[in-house]
């Protein structure tokens, strides 16, 4: 294929696409496709520098969010920044229109083969499918065969995996009917983008993703109803894909359930919330289905719901997409399609399947043999397709002589389970790399949602791109890009958002119902942050008097030292790894509540993790330590303001706020026990108030007075200190009482009388009366009111 030599582009000069492939950007005489004409005489202006400049843009929005994609080693599983192929894909939109055709060909197509296969079986009757196909698979699920999904259909999201061949048409290399994945990481790539690409973005006429989402989300809610709860079912933060599923929830305000929020009584799937038991109507389904009971399906599931397959068959829950449908992925069903789409349309495929051959057939065994040796093994979104062995295990690379000559007598003996794929090299496109325009593999992931109206199909979509020439680097574990793909309109075209616009009749909404387990996060996020407080004012108090006399055996400095070493705070390390602990364990319980979290809110906690982690590595004793913590406090008080501030007074922040009281009562208990012992070091008292950040109240209250009585009434008595222990009782009286009743009033009841005795006992006394053994006593009750709300709600 020639080299591309524009003249008015010099970012064209040399990008030379590869030979036997198409490419997404040029035609094969080396002149830019008409849709690429616009942006790249627009990008061409900019210069390698800009761009790089506009990508790092993104890379920085991407960053800020906190999107990610886990990926899984020999280490383990980790965190990934989200790979961004910074220039989107580009496709006209009379191409995207015989696109859209043939997917949603496609998909009725799917949905009468799955009804068939859990219905009355005529495909294999008729011999359109052969018996073993269905019944070796372990995506089919026997549990609940002969069963038709309440509302009557199978499938309501679909995603199409896509390669344009040699020949320029577009070929479908799979279909994602499982759990499909990937509209969350769309949307945030089409933000991203958009930010480096912005003033282009909005010269050309690209189709919107909301329109989609807004269709989708209404089909959702239609089907549950005005009262039931709709929501995305999870298999958890340890899912590689979880932050677009909580991303997803967020965006369109729904709630996000993993299968032990869940209980089936009577038939009816339910979700534990602090209310009680809530009906559940519809569940979109993002965890495979096998894991999605393990009474009936796997046993060894941990993820599940026990008896949601009982619930299924009662008729009484919309699961999207229906149990079992994961049936249609498997790759030997490609080989049947043409055949039963002419058996029940009478119309060809409009997308074609790329080539395979079910060899459990004599005929189609023959066939795999006599064009054996053009065949490949490698990945299954290889520029070369897959050829894979009954165990679906895949190997790379293409096969030694003597492989072939194993593999060939294997296919003669064990031919039944084998599925044959011929050689095609996917369409490459362009990729910003080292200042410079190279080309990429790349393939198309396209997202269908059923609608009223029939499917509706994202405009747009999610590419994946090669990190190198070597397709198999294409998958995401792999090292592979992703890319916005833009739907290009030759006029203008609507300005599609997710809400309705409009001046009609409104409802508000109450929150959405909060589950339990997300409650206890949330409780447990507040205790964590407060933890993470009051042990870095102990320290930053600590280090400053430690600058000041470099003596760490001095009375005061070593009493806080034992102090600190009971909480497990190891004062030898500037600062302690406890600290780094408990920022640790406030963002893995934010995680697990990722959306209720507002992005602002995740931002600040990430970035407070960041310096925390930092400033471990560089810190020395003394003054440094001091600024450390300072640095620590100040932007630990802007996430705690951003909580106050702006999130909605709803249950969740209720137990939020109810964990950050709950533990500030626990820390200033413990703290006043220490400080007011009977003959405390000289500065003991000064350095309570600098702990408790109340010294200048202190001197406006009591003017020139410092003792034990004046410390008790301000730290313990005072209401209205918002550091004191009465402030925090007076604020977990009042949020709990506000807390929803749940069935068991009786539980709610004895955490009220709980709390109001440890307000009353502590109401009732003058400083004189606040012992030391008093105090004791009173964190001993703190403690236990956590375990009655628990109790209570978790």
């Amino acid at each position: 294929m020639p080299t591309v030599n524009d003249d008015d582009i010099p970012l064209l000069k040399g990008y030379r696409p590869l030979d036997g492939a198409a490419d997404e950007m040029v035609d094969g005489t080396g002149a830019l496709r008409p849709v690429w004409q616009h942006f790249m005489k627009e990008i061409g202006r900019l210069g390698p520098d800009e761009i790089a400049a506009r990508a790092r843009r993104a890379d920085q929005y991407l960053n800020d969010a906190g999107v990610y994609y886990r990926f899984y080693d020999q280490a383990g599983s980790r965190e990934r920044d989200w790979p961004l192929a910074h220039l989107p894909l580009l496709i006209g939109e009379t191409e995207w229109r015989i696109i859209a055709d043939g997917l949603c060909q496609r998909a009725d197509l799917l949905e009468q083969i799955v009804a068939d296969i859990y219905g009355p079986n005529r495909l294999v009757e008729q011999r359109l499918l052969p018996p073993e196909l269905i019944a070796a698979n372990p995506e089919y699920l026997r549990p609940v065969a002969g069963h038709i999904p309440l509302g009557g259909n199978f499938l309501h999201f679909c995603a199409f995996e896509l390669g344009r061949g040699p020949d320029g048409r577009w070929w479908v290399l799979s279909d994602r009917t499982q759990a499909p994945s990937g509209i969350g990481f769309a949307l945030e790539n089409r933000v991203a983008t958009t930010k480096a690409f912005s003033d282009i973005y909005n010269r050309l006429h690209v189709h919107r993703l909301a329109g989609f989402h807004r269709r989708f989300r209404d089909a959702l809610t239609r089907l549950a109803g005005s009262q039931d709860l709709t929501a995305i079912l999870t298999p958890g933060p340890f899912n590689e894909t979880y932050y677009e599923q909580a991303y997803i929830a967020r965006y369109l305000g729904i709630s996000l359930l993993e299968g032990e929020d869940l209980i089936v009584t009577d038939g009816q799937v339910k979700v534990r919330t602090v209310s009680g038991l809530q009906p559940v109507n519809v569940l979109w389904r993002r965890l495979d289905a096998g894991f999605a009971d393990p009474l009936e399906l796997d046993q060894d599931s941990q993820i599940g719901t026990p008896g949601l397959v009982e619930a299924v068959r009662n008729r009484s829950v919309h699961v999207v997409n229906a149990l079992g449908s994961g049936v249609l992925e498997m790759r030997a069903l490609l080989a049947f399609l043409p055949r039963i789409a002419r058996a029940l349309s009478g119309q060809p495929l409009k997308l074609p399947s790329i080539a395979t051959w079910w060899c459990g057939q004599d005929a189609e065994r023959d066939h795999v043999l006599a064009h054996f040796d053009k065949m490949m093994i490698g990945p299954a979104l290889s520029a070369r397709m897959p050829f894979e062995d009954p165990d679906n295990t895949v190997l790379g690379g293409r096969l030694a002589a003597p492989d072939k000559a194993a593999w060939h007598h294997k296919l003669k003996s064990d031919g039944p389970g084998f599925v044959g794929q011929e050689s095609v090299r996917l369409s490459t496109a362009p990729v910003f790399t080292n200042g410079r325009l190279e080309p990429r593999p790349v393939t198309l992931r396209v997202f269908l949602a059923r609608t009223p109206d029939g499917w509706a199909v994202m405009h747009g979509g999610f590419a994946r791109i090669g990190q190198t020439l070597d397709a198999s680097a294409i998958a995401m574990q792999r090292g592979g890009r992703a890319a916005d793909v833009w739907i290009v309109s030759d006029s203008p075209v609507e300005q599609e958002t997710l809400l309705e616009t409009g001046e009609a009749a409104f409802v508000r909404r109450l929150p959405g119902t909060l589950p339990s387990q997300a409650a206890e996060n949330l409780t447990w996020l507040g205790r964590y942050t407060e933890r993470l407080e009051g042990t870095t004012r102990t320290l930053r108090a600590w280090h400053v008097r430690l600058a000041e006399r470099e003596d760490p055996d001095a009375p005061l400095l070593a009493l806080v030292r034992d102090h600190l070493a009971a909480l497990e705070v190891d004062i030898a390390d500037p600062v302690p790894g406890r600290l780094a602990d408990y920022i640790d364990r406030a963002v893995i319980t934010a995680g697990n509540v990722r959306s209720r979290f507002s992005p602002d809110g995740w931002l600040a906690l990430r970035d407070l993790s960041k310096t925390i982690h930092q400033l471990s590595a560089t810190v020395e004793a003394g003054d440094d330590a001091t600024r450390a913590m300072t640095v620590v406090l100040r932007k630990l008080a802007g996430f705690s303001g951003l909580v106050h501030e702006n999130m909605y007074r709803f249950t969740g922040w209720r137990f939020l706020e109810i964990g950050r009281r709950l533990e500030r009562a626990i820390h200033m208990t413990r703290t006043l026990a220490l400080f007011t012992q009977e003959d405390m070091p000289v500065g003991a008292w000064d350095m309570l108030l600098e702990i408790a950040d109340s010294t200048m109240t202190h001197r406006r209250q009591y003017e020139s007075q410092l003792n034990r009585l004046t410390l008790i009434d301000l730290l313990a008595l005072d209401p209205n200190n918002p550091r004191s222990v009465m402030f925090q009782l007076d604020t977990l009286r009042t949020e709990i009482a506000a807390l929803p009743v749940p069935a068991n009033t009786d539980r709610h009841q004895r955490l009220q009388r709980h709390v109001l005795k440890l307000h009353t006992d502590l109401q009732i006394l003058e400083p004189g009366d606040v012992t030391g053994a008093f105090l004791a006593t009173l964190q001993d009750g703190l403690e236990a009111l956590y375990d009655s709300l628990a109790q209570t709600y978790y």
